[in-house]
């Protein structure tokens, strides 16, 4: 549980609310509450759901969460047209292997 507290809280910047011994602890995602917990049976261990990260600028976040020792599996791409915006999706993995996701609704350029 520690090293997964020191990933969220150190390499990715979410704010550390408390911990509950001996496996539970609760971060702030800018308003939306993450409580991270060991699995409570061995069949619950992975695969996970996928964890989006909305941020204003991908390019710049996935700089950032790199110099900070965060592994891209994937760089930014380019996923889909939404009308006036593009998604665009970087993806990692946290310190537990779990699959989580950088996306970003960029605006076209005209």
């Amino acid at each position: 549980m520690e090293r997964a507290i020191g990933f969220y809280r150190d390499k990715l910047g979410i704010k550390h609310l408390f911990t509950v011994p001996p496996n539970l602890a609760f971060f702030d995602c800018d308003g939306v509450r993450l409580m991270l917990s060991l699995p409570a049976k061995p069949e619950f261990d992975h695969p996970s759901s996928i964890l989006y990260f909305s941020v204003a600028d991908i390019h710049k976040a996935t700089k950032t969460l790199s110099e900070r020792g965060v592994n891209f599996e994937e760089q930014p791409v380019f996923v889909a047209d939404i009308g006036s915006h593009e998604l665009w999706l970087a993806s990692f993995r946290d310190s537990e292997n779990n699959l989580l996701a950088l996306m970003s609704e960029v605006p076209k350029k005209t």
